[in-house]
């Protein structure tokens, strides 16, 4: 060939696009410095009578969904085939011509014709399939959700949204184990259920019927939710008064605990990691026993520049206490993951910290002489943290006798 495979593909794209036959654009097999990102698709669009390119990021948890002209895309797809994916295959009414790296990191080109001429379509809004239907769901209806016909109210939209993305992140966390694996589920500070509700939703109607608590201070809530379950013949669904700190039980597959303040999040992962739970999900809120201890060690170290400015403290102070929950549930014997749940237009605490129990790592044994060498090294990189900005102690750490 007289031009690489790469740039003959990107022009194939151009002219795709003139003459109106871009169909879709497919991007796989990433292997780029962004964390998590596994595929890319790319579909027309028409907005406000504008030609646009919708890109579709696929992460292992979420998908992200952004537009721009066709000529910024164009752009875009170019630096992705030089810094990422290895396999493009790009589909026009006729043609399916696909781009592939070989093992000495050469593009080769392949085109295929069509038998069936295929049809570019435009729709923009194209329904998103949801876990969690509005239709005939009773429990949405009582907590305001929707109306009697069904349909999501404006104002619950975000809501409902929130709701769907929550169970699309912990759907995909629950497939990591055997089916019936996940059957006692504790959701830590249910407040008014939307969340808890939803869950069991899905585990009945996915996987078998679980025994799921939400556990809530506040009695009106309590007494609620509990109404609401006996409505929707949710039998094995229940809510009880109490906080995260009272509430005891060692038989927890699942332990969930959102927006629960400060050392309340502490207290939730230490009720799991207790009971030996499969999974821990938490989404940590208000960060201040770190940031106070932060502010009272006053250690000198290259941040100072950063952590003199409030803001930067506070988000500082959350890198921090987040990063080390980590290492402790790592030390337990815990993988761990640390992403995006929602955007910040739903909710401003946007984080979700997961633990997913390993069978790799031993758990922690009473004789510090014999724990493993991977221990070991945690236990020293949650010292040096410590040190190096000034912390005397982690309140889950010292809930763990770490």
């Amino acid at each position: 060939m007289d031009k690489q495979s790469d740039i003959l593909f990107v022009q194939q794209l151009e002219e795709s696009l003139r003459s109106k036959t871009f169909v879709k654009l497919a991007l796989g097999n990433y292997k780029g410095s962004e964390e998590a990102l596994k595929q890319l698709y790319i579909k027309p669009v028409m907005i406000k009578n504008n030609h646009m390119l919708a890109f579709n990021y696929r992460y292992q948890t979420r998908d992200i969904f952004k537009n721009f002209p066709e000529q910024e895309g164009i752009s875009l797809v170019n630096d992705y085939l030089a810094n990422g994916f290895n396999i493009a295959t790009l589909f026009t009414t006729t043609q399916e011509a696909i781009l592939e790296k070989n093992s000495k990191g050469i593009f080769r080109l392949r085109i295929k014709e069509l038998a069936e001429k295929k049809a570019v379509i435009l729709n923009h809004n194209k329904e998103k399939k949801r876990l969690i239907l509005a239709k005939d769901n009773v429990y949405l209806r009582e907590l305001g959700l929707t109306g009697a016909d069904g349909m999501v109210f404006k104002n619950g939209q975000d809501k409902y949204k929130q709701i769907n993305q929550y169970i699309e992140i912990l759907s995909s966390l629950i497939k990591e184990f055997p089916v019936g694996t996940i059957n006692n589920v504790v959701d830590m500070g249910s407040g008014k259920g939307y969340l808890t509700f939803a869950l069991y939703d899905y585990l009945l109607n996915h996987q078998q019927k679980a025994n799921v608590v939400g556990v809530e201070f506040r009695k009106d809530m309590v007494d609620l939710c509990n109404s609401i379950a006996a409505k929707a013949n949710f039998d094995q669904l229940s809510f009880v008064e109490g906080t995260i700190d009272s509430y005891n039980n060692d038989k927890i597959n699942l332990l969930i605990a959102l927006h629960a303040c400060d050392t309340a999040t502490d207290d939730a992962i230490y009720k799991g990691i207790k009971a030996d739970a499969e999974l821990i999900v938490v989404a940590p809120c208000c960060h201040k026993q770190i940031r106070r201890e932060i502010e009272k060690g006053k250690a000198k170290n290259e941040l100072n520049f950063l952590t003199k400015h409030g803001i930067f403290l506070e988000r500082q102070a959350e890198m921090v206490t987040d990063g080390l929950r980590a290492l402790m549930l790592e030390y337990f014997g815990y993988k761990t993951k640390v992403f995006e749940f929602v955007s910040d237009v739903h909710t401003p605490k946007n984080v979700l910290v997961v633990g997913i129990k390993s069978k790799k790592l031993k758990v922690k044994s009473e004789n510090l002489d014999v724990v493993s060498k991977d221990q070991k090294e945690i236990l020293q990189k949650i010292k040096d943290t410590k040190a190096y900005f000034g912390i005397g102690y982690h309140h889950l750490e010292k809930l763990l006798e770490l």
